[in-house]
């Protein structure tokens, strides 16, 4: 694990279930380490149909490794409500995060997108980076 950042950084709250361990969202966590001192806590909602934690304890458990990676450094964790925007409102209500990346699924099969979770949070004050996961393509070789 990496060491803790300054207390000055920026704190980042990166929302993510299905794509929390996605190429998209490392790089973008990648390039936004490299902007300036920052912080990282992946906030994953828990599945709505299945609201035991067990399923997205195992998201932050595979995931933060590779978020710490890409991150440079340690990279705390949190399981949130079982709605998103929620989760959000309740984990940014102390006021410890600056801004928050949200990683999610295509337009075309995104709840969070057509529920408009990124304008919703926006509301809350903070900048919102959305990182949408590619989807797999199609081709007669596939």
């Amino acid at each position: 694990m990496g060491e803790r950042r300054e207390p000055s950084a920026a704190g980042v709250l990166v929302v993510a279930h299905r794509t929390a361990a996605t190429p998209p969202l490392l790089d973008a966590i990648a390039k936004r380490s490299q902007q300036g001192p920052c912080s990282f806590t992946l906030l994953v909602p828990r599945d709505y149909w299945e609201a035991d934690t067990e399923r997205a304890a195992a998201v932050v458990e595979l995931a933060t490794p590779l978020l710490e990676r890409a991150a440079g450094g340690h990279v705390d964790a949190l399981i949130g409500d079982t709605d998103p925007f929620v989760a959000v409102r309740d984990a940014v209500a102390d006021g410890g995060f600056d801004e928050v990346i949200i990683s999610t699924l295509p337009q075309r099969i995104s709840h969070w997108l057509r529920r408009d979770l990124p304008a919703r949070v926006e509301g809350l004050g903070l900048p919102v980076t959305v990182v949408i996961a590619e989807g797999r393509s199609l081709t007669a070789e596939s």
